[in-house]
């Protein structure tokens, strides 16, 4: 026969049991039976707004880990920026890390003529686990050579302003252009890399991508990527393509037989069609630029002055440089690779849209406007 207490103690063995059943399977009343909330119902208000307290831990779900790939080239992205940029590195930051980089963890170089505030160094931090370097561009590699007569350069940039060029009298915007041109793969940071991805502020990627370009490039020994072509303001460049012509006439054992030169020129290098991949956005080989014959095209170009007494742009010289010194088949059109610079874009078409979860329209798309260069870069391989 049962006694009283073991009556009680059966009661409660029911009631316990009863109670973890429904915790388990009744998310509410687990909720409103756990301790914390109890404890909060007896101590009442905490004097604070509730937000303040923030969210339970077991309210989060843990991102999904995905498998680093066991394959993985010597690569980088290369992102030149100033602390003022940081709002708009920002933004083209994390669409990478979303679209691409989450899954493939390639590291970060970012490289300033002035040293990185702890407030760019933080915020940028925070938005990937791949590793992230900042480093500080020598002076030599930046400013205005002494060499350079400041007198006919002043006069250049007063003409430029007077005609209104575009960033005519910035002598600011000429060293980038002269550091992109032939600096930007000497510094120490990129020394250990071999491929370089360079990303700008306030860029826009469109579209998911789930293989690995760098790769790509590797395996097919490709050494310049690109995503929009379009000519050059022929007003900044007046004599650089006198200055091409009479580097390949000094060294033609320098110019690749297989090259590219119908996409710079429409007459057998005679003249120049002011065709450029827009270099805002490349993915290239470092060891091109590093190599014997781009090295000393930079040089000789350099010594002419033309980046300070004309206005010439990183995206002609390296256009020009890729097209005479690799073969026509090294040079990539990335187009699945959706990607806005203000105020073009590249937009995949058909499948790779669909393929590449894009939300750019598809209409909206500079491919083939009658101010594209993308026809020409067809006709190369015609």
């Amino acid at each position: 026969m049962m006694t009283p207490m073991r009556y009680v103690v059966l009661v409660l063995a029911i009631i316990i049991s009863l109670h973890f059943i429904l915790s388990f399977s009744h998310e509410e009343y687990g909720r409103a039976t756990s301790i914390s909330h109890i404890s909060e119902q007896l101590v009442g208000s905490k004097g604070h707004p509730p937000y303040q307290d923030g969210i339970p831990e077991d309210r989060y779900v843990p991102p999904a880990k995905v498998p680093i790939q066991s394959r993985r080239a010597n690569a980088t992205f290369a992102i030149l920026a100033r602390n003022g940029d940081l709002n708009g590195i920002i933004v083209s930051m994390k669409q990478i890390e979303d679209r691409f980089n989450k899954e493939f963890q390639y590291p970060y170089v970012f490289l300033n003529e002035e040293p990185f505030s702890d407030e760019f160094k933080e915020r940028i931090t925070a938005l990937t686990d791949a590793k992230v370097e900042f480093g500080l561009i020598p002076k030599e590699h930046w400013y205005q050579p002494a060499w350079i007569d400041e007198e006919r350069a002043t006069a250049a940039r007063q003409d430029m302003i007077e005609h209104k060029v575009i960033y005519g009298g910035s002598v600011p915007y000429r060293n980038m252009c002269r550091f992109n041109s032939g600096f930007f793969y000497r510094h120490s940071l990129l020394d250990k890399y071999k491929y370089y991805w360079r990303v700008e502020p306030d860029v826009t990627f469109f579209c998911d991508l789930h293989y690995d370009p760098f790769l790509l490039m590797q395996d097919q020994k490709k050494v310049y990527g690109f995503t929009i072509s379009l000519p050059e303001y022929p007003a900044t460049i007046p004599t650089l393509w006198s200055a091409v012509k009479e580097f390949i006439a000094g060294n033609p054992h320098l110019v690749e037989n297989d090259n590219a030169m119908r996409f710079i020129s429409d007459d057998g290098g005679e003249t120049y069609n002011n065709c450029h991949f827009w270099s805002n956005f490349e993915i290239g080989d470092l060891d091109f630029w590093r190599g014997e014959a781009y090295t000393k095209f930079f040089d000789f170009l350099d010594e002419k002055g033309g980046f300070y007494y004309e206005r010439w742009g990183d995206a002609p010289v390296h256009s020009i440089g890729a097209a005479l010194f690799a073969k026509k088949e090294q040079i990539h059109f990335f187009h699945d690779i959706g990607y806005r610079h203000n105020p073009f874009q590249h937009c995949p078409q058909g499948e790779l849209h669909k393929k590449g979860k894009c939300w750019c329209n598809p209409k909206e798309n500079f491919d083939y406007e009658w101010y594209s260069c993308l026809k020409k870069y067809d006709a190369v391989y015609v």
